[in-house]
């Protein structure tokens, strides 16, 4: 990734080439340039064809290179040529000195073999001659700004279509679904300042038009589509500037995975390590354009001081649905203190509550003074972040009324005030555009006013990655336990679980102690060495669920060693003999590859893991605190902390070998699979044991 600045072009061009271009109305050639026009872009205008000629009113040059050669400014370029003549399009760019292109045209890794090898060819010459590519299968970029449509989308053809400036950025890995949104956005008043779609991103990916255009000044938030998403350094470095962004992930589905793939030409990662990862870097992942939209619309409101949520309504109904939002997106109805119920009580009538949800009834509402007073009294209450205000039916007067009122106590608290307005636009058509006009988003539902401040309250509650903060198990008589060494090296392809745990307890993984037994006698004196009762377990290249092979076998004493020896063996390989550990909480922990990094997974273990499926993930790197707040995400919180009499588990010597075993892999070689299930959590004070490990190498390349 280079300097993100040489991105600017795509919106903010000091000249546009438009390569293909045709004096026929309403074609794809001649369309960016008629856009350009209407909305005036003053900049330079360049028609490249062929045969010359004028097109749109502009003089057109046979090439890139001549345009420049008469004096013509060109930094940006849009190619609309068949595929075939791609490769020289751009050949043309780079002789230019053209420092960005966009690659409108079809037929490419979208299509198939054939088209992906031609993409790769024309990105690797691009690279050669120092030109960034947007696209191709891409319909273009806008700079509202400056008028800068550079695109062919017919959103911009409408006899109605009007730019509406914003400080919002827009990026769309399609063009027809981006663009679509984009008009939503224009009618709702949301304001944008720019659009990029970004296509089959062969080389500028939507993470780094995301990053390019967080960096300009005046962005308040970021609103994406995307089908793919692989670079998630690059998403977390966007997120780390404070810019709010929110996200809509296609492919939840597995239908929707094939369909994206498909699409763009890019494998989708796993849903859920999708959420796993945009909730680590701070971003919001919303599932519809709907609420894409609607969280758009609060990037610009102050941040809450917390998750505290008054609610003001005119309507019992309205109330009891935005309480049941509250609850459902995991903020909370604010407690109000003594002084604010009995403050709100003086105001409040008999019919109505004092009570969060507020129901101030349509008399106060219908007194301008006492509706302030009712604002004010809760605005002031230290144990309110943000209020959402419902009304119903909202009509004349009452818009203005109602407008002044919370634009002042939102201006004086410094405290985000959404409001939800249920009723026809026809009822009071001026209503949006005042409220907007005030800074107060406003939904036609309590239910999507919630949802949207959920997000502004994760948006508050954002912050960049700790350094990881490794604590290392005290040191005990358990083997390996205090005696971590230098990060090792990966395991061989075909190591063994006792392999793999003699490399854990060198980096100071608590296991049980152990070793390989001969024959029948020697098994007798293992288990004599592991106190008297111990596991037999099968070593044999291949198995990795021995259980199921009936390759373990618990609880063996002396007397029963010989039997179990036989029949452990009789499975083809060695037999390992380690002390039984007895009691304590199973949990799981796991690491697999995945397009976004090695995910880690923690949650309940044990025989009936894939039953449960009760886990946590997260991308690598994590931090210690983050592992706590796995234990939490899944049952296995609860377990550690003890039920139904049992005592509470070693919850921090977990969290600690967790933490060094993400230290310990994170320099292995991508691509690998390493299994730990169960790691028994015994009773408090007594830390935690590796009982059985798997691991599966990365594949080879081809």
């Amino acid at each position: 990734m280079g300097d993100l600045s040489a991105l600017r072009p795509l919106w903010s061009a000091r000249g546009v080439a438009v390569i293909g271009a045709t004096d026929r109305e309403g074609a794809l050639g001649r369309l960016p340039l008629d856009f350009l026009q209407r909305y005036g872009y003053a900049a330079e205008l360049v028609p490249v064809r062929p045969d010359g000629g004028r097109v749109a009113g502009l003089e057109s040059y046979p090439s890139v290179v001549a345009a420049r050669a008469a004096g013509r400014e060109v930094d940006l370029a849009m190619i609309m040529v068949s595929a075939a003549r791609v490769p020289g399009a751009v050949e043309d760019c780079i002789e230019a000195g053209v420092p960005v292109a966009i690659i409108c045209s079809s037929g490419f890794a979208e299509t198939g073999a054939e088209g992906a090898a031609l993409q790769a060819s024309v990105v690797a010459r691009a690279r050669e001659g120092g030109i960034r590519l947007l696209g191709p299968n891409c319909i273009g970029t806008v700079g509202v700004a400056t008028g800068q449509v550079t695109s062919f989308s017919p959103l911009f053809s409408g006899e109605h279509t009007e730019l509406v400036p914003g400080p919002i950025g827009f990026v769309s890995q399609s063009g027809a679904l981006g663009y679509g949104a984009v008009s939503l956005a224009f009618a709702r008043g949301l304001g944008l300042g720019w659009v990029v779609n970004t296509g089959n991103e062969s080389d500028i990916t939507s993470v780094e038009a995301m990053r390019a255009i967080a960096e300009e000044e005046g962005c308040r938030g970021i609103l994406a589509y995307v089908e793919s998403l692989t670079d998630l350094p690059g998403l977390r470095a966007l997120t780390a500037t404070g810019v709010p962004v929110a996200v809509l992930k296609a492919g939840r589905s597995d239908a929707g995975a094939r369909a994206a793939a498909s699409h763009t030409g890019a494998l989708a990662a796993g849903d859920r390590v999708v959420d796993a990862a945009l909730r680590q870097v701070g971003a919001v992942r919303v599932d519809d354009v709907e609420e894409l939209l609607d969280v758009g619309d609060v990037m610009t409101c102050p941040r809450p001081g917390g998750r505290r949520v008054a609610v003001v309504t005119t309507s019992g109904g309205s109330g009891i649905l935005a309480a049941d939002a509250v609850e459902e997106h995991g903020l909370t109805l604010a407690a109000l203190s003594d002084a604010t119920t009995a403050a709100l009580d003086e105001i409040v009538p008999a019919f109505g509550s004092s009570a969060n949800p507020v129901d101030v009834t349509a008399s106060v509402m219908s007194n301008g003074a006492l509706f302030d007073r009712t604002l004010d009294v809760i605005a002031a209450d230290d144990g309110v972040d943000a209020i959402v205000a419902c009304f119903c039916v909202l009509t004349g007067q009452d818009v203005d009324d109602v407008v002044a009122s919370l634009e002042r106590v939102a201006s004086h608290s410094g405290k985000p005030v959404l409001v939800a307005r249920t009723g026809a636009d026809h009822l009071a058509p001026e209503a949006s555009r005042r409220m907007r006009e005030a800074g107060i988003p406003s939904y036609p539902t309590p239910a999507r006013a919630v949802r949207a401040l959920a997000a502004l309250c994760d948006f508050a509650d954002a912050a960049p990655d700790a350094e990881a903060d490794v604590a290392h198990p005290a040191p005990s008589t358990v083997r390996g336990a205090g005696t971590a060494a230098s990060t090792p090296p990966a395991p061989a392809a075909d190591a063994s679980e006792a392999e793999l745990k003699e490399l854990l307890a060198a980096q100071g993984i608590p296991v049980p102690a152990g070793r390989f037994a001969t024959d029948a006698d020697d098994a007798r004196a293992a288990v004599h060495e592991c106190g008297g009762r111990a596991v037999l377990k099968a070593v044999v290249p291949g198995l990795v669920h021995k259980s199921d092979a009936g390759g373990v076998v618990v609880g063996v004493t002396a007397e029963t060693a010989g039997a179990a020896f036989d029949r452990v063996v009789a499975l083809g390989g060695r037999v390992w003999v380690e002390e039984q550990v007895e009691g304590g909480v199973e949990a799981l922990v796991g690491f697999a590859p995945s397009p976004l990094g090695t995910v880690l997974t923690v949650g309940v273990g044990g025989v009936l893991t894939e039953v449960v499926a009760d886990v946590a993930l997260r991308v690598l790197p994590v931090a210690r605190d983050e592992v706590g707040a796995m234990l939490d995400e899944s049952r296995l919180g609860g377990l550690l902390a003890g039920v139904r009499g049992a005592p509470p588990s070693d919850r921090r010597a977990l969290v600690d070998v967790v933490t060094r075993l993400c230290d310990v892999v994170a320099d292995w070689p991508p691509g690998f699979e390493l299994d730990l299930n169960p790691v028994t959590a015994l009773p408090q004070g007594h830390g935690v044991r590796v009982l059985d490990a798997a691991y599966v190498p990365p594949e080879e390349s081809p």
